[in-house]
């Protein structure tokens, strides 16, 4: 048996109060599990390599979520020191990060996507084509973060939006209808939730506070959809080189079921929905982070 994990947490992005959360939820069961844990708060890389070569653990439990955590940049460390790690690897996570390069990689794959354009804020005055109503979202951040939904031609000001304005924003047809979320643990899927947030929108306030959103698991819907969810998230995991755990997110208008994103640095916090749909396939969160430990590896 594996002893010694560092988790890594923290970090540096817009979501380190989310990773810190996951962190802790982590370290106490892998220690109930029989661990030896070590809590590592990602601050710098200089500092993370003195820490992981005095430390050399057997795995790395990866906690972090958004820039160097789950852009690829901490996996390629990893996978120069040797040191093997949960969830997935440096091309994969680098892939599933960019919105825009998962829909490219993804384009011949059959998948039904909203319409798109990739601006800079800059372009948004001169060269937006799509129509009201429309989401604009960084194409390298999660959790929500910096997502605006315009809905009305009167709410357009982008000289307003705090985004720098050389960052590349993604423009996509909004879709009316219900939000989904499909997790994938060992390249299948679990289950279908529906998120019913409390505000307007499934924002970074609807996804980690309590009370924030309501999950229906399983989600209400006729069985060729629900089977469909969970064969595209199944699709997207495998076909983006995936491993260990993820979260293919999804928008469904009453038709038609719409990929949005996957994220392969899903929460683990309590309110999290990677961990209560393994609770509803029987899959306790214990035995959950016990498992991605014991298949943790570098990319070969």
């Amino acid at each position: 048996m594996t002893t010694e994990v560092v988790v890594l947490m923290g970090g540096r992005s817009s979501e380190r109060e989310v990773s810190i959360m996951s962190g802790v939820a982590v370290s106490e069961s892998l220690r109930d599990n029989g661990y030896n844990v070590t809590k590592i708060d990602f601050q710098n890389g200089d500092l993370l390599l003195e820490q992981l070569v005095k430390k050399s653990p057997d795995v790395i439990f990866n906690a972090l979520h958004g820039k160097y955590g789950e852009d690829g940049c901490v996996q390629g460390l990893l996978n120069i020191l040797g040191i093997p790690y949960t969830h997935s690897g440096v091309t994969a996570s680098a892939i599933a990060m960019d919105k825009h390069m998962t829909k490219k990689v993804l384009d011949t794959s059959n998948i039904l996507f909203p319409d798109h354009q990739i601006l800079t804020r800059d372009d948004l005055s001169s060269k937006l084509s799509i129509e009201v109503p429309f989401v604009i979202k960084p194409i390298t951040e999660g959790s929500s973060v910096g997502v605006k939904i315009i809905r009305d031609e009167k709410e357009i000001n982008f000289k307003t939006l705090d985004w720098p304005s050389n960052n590349l924003l993604m423009v996509e047809k909004y879709i009316p209808g219900r939000e989904l979320t499909v997790a994938v643990l060992g390249g299948k899927g679990l289950a279908v939730t529906e998120i019913i947030p409390a505000s307007d929108f499934y924002d970074y306030y609807s996804k980690y506070e309590v009370g924030g959103s309501n999950h229906i698991i399983p989600a209400e819907l006729s069985e060729e959809t629900y089977g469909e969810a969970l064969k595209v998230a199944s699709l997207v995991h495998k076909n983006l080189g995936c491993r260990g755990v993820s979260r293919a997110d999804f928008r469904f208008d009453g038709e038609k079921l719409y990929f949005l994103e996957l994220n392969t640095q899903p929460g683990m916090t309590p309110t999290s929905l990677v961990p209560e749909q393994a609770a509803f396939v029987d899959i306790p969160f214990s035995n959950l982070v016990k498992r991605l430990v014991e298949e943790a590896k570098c990319d070969p």
